[in-house]
């Protein structure tokens, strides 16, 4: 019987994620007709929009507004999924040692950010902008993934970090970050982006997977102990998973929001991240 052909699905190394793991361990996938492969990217939405251009990903699970940025930015990838319907809570980190002690100490520091095009780099300018500030002149500095950003904010080469705040927790409580405020943007945190190629020939084994993630999503919201799994998984404090567990809203159904979308379109256009486009937000969906 020959190899049934392989999908590589992306995602970051974080709790929201667990439903993929849960879902290859149960063994759920293996009546597909395609082999399913998690990789994990711990440089996140820029990394795996990356890693989908070369080809070396077919699937990605990015934040809403990096997945739209693509898109418009010529990609040929398309959503076909909300993933997650709650929103991300954004953590506003500086180092313990840093002499900056509140949030409007931030304007015109040094940001790090995984790359460009991450959530890192694009919320940071959105923080920018509801904050009142100017934009156009704010200072990047590529640091990869959450590990640069510990090195280089220990070293003073950045200043300022923003990451999901319950990621970075363990780090505001051993003493290496200190966390001066927060963002949450007011969108779905992740979606689920496929290269076009991929949907061409493999459109229902895409949709017959993200039917087991959806039910796989459902059982841990569900679940009793779920609380206990993830903060054992994912080396979190209970309480503060607690917490983050009553915030996250896993979504179940493959439901497109034109409202969503037009909201996440028109801000980034707002915030000069993308240019202005006559793209109907529906173009950027596929329906599965």
């Amino acid at each position: 019987m020959p190899d049934k052909p392989k999908l590589t699905v992306g995602g970051v190394p974080e709790h929201f994620n667990l439903p993929w793991h849960l879902a290859l361990e149960s063994k759920s996938f293996d009546s597909l007709d395609v082999d399913i492969e998690f990789a994990e990217y711990p440089g996140g939405t820029g990394a795996m929009t990356a890693a989908m251009s070369s080809g070396e990903l077919d699937i990605a699970l990015l934040l809403t507004e990096g997945a739209i940025t693509n898109i418009l930015r010529g990609h040929n990838n398309r959503i076909v999924k909300i993933y997650v319907d709650s929103p991300l809570i954004w953590g506003i980190h500086v180092a313990a040692h840093s002499e900056i002690q509140t949030v409007e100490q931030i304007r015109d520091k040094v940001f790090a950010i995984s790359r460009a095009g991450s959530g890192s780099h694009l919320i940071a300018i959105v923080d920018a902008n509801e904050r009142g500030w100017p934009t156009s002149n704010m200072k990047f500095s590529k640091v990869n993934n959450l590990d640069g950003a510990r090195e280089k904010l220990a070293n003073g080469k950045v200043d300022v970090f923003l990451w999901e705040r319950f990621t970075t927790q363990p780090f505001v409580d051993n003493g290496e970050f200190r966390r001066v405020g927060q963002r949450t943007p007011p969108w779905p945190a992740f979606v689920v982006s496929v290269r076009e190629e991929i949907l061409q020939t493999h459109a229902a084994a895409i949709r017959q997977m993200l039917e087991q993630v959806n039910r796989c999503c459902s059982q841990l919201m569900n679940h009793p102990d779920a609380i206990d799994i993830i903060a054992s998984r994912y080396q979190l404090r209970h309480e503060q998973t607690r917490e983050w567990f009553q915030l996250v809203k896993w979504n179940t159904d493959f439901e497109y929001s034109e409202k969503t979308f037009e909201q996440v379109i028109r801000y980034l256009e707002k915030v000069n991240i993308i240019e202005p486009t006559n793209r109907r937000p529906s173009e950027l969906w596929y329906e599965l």
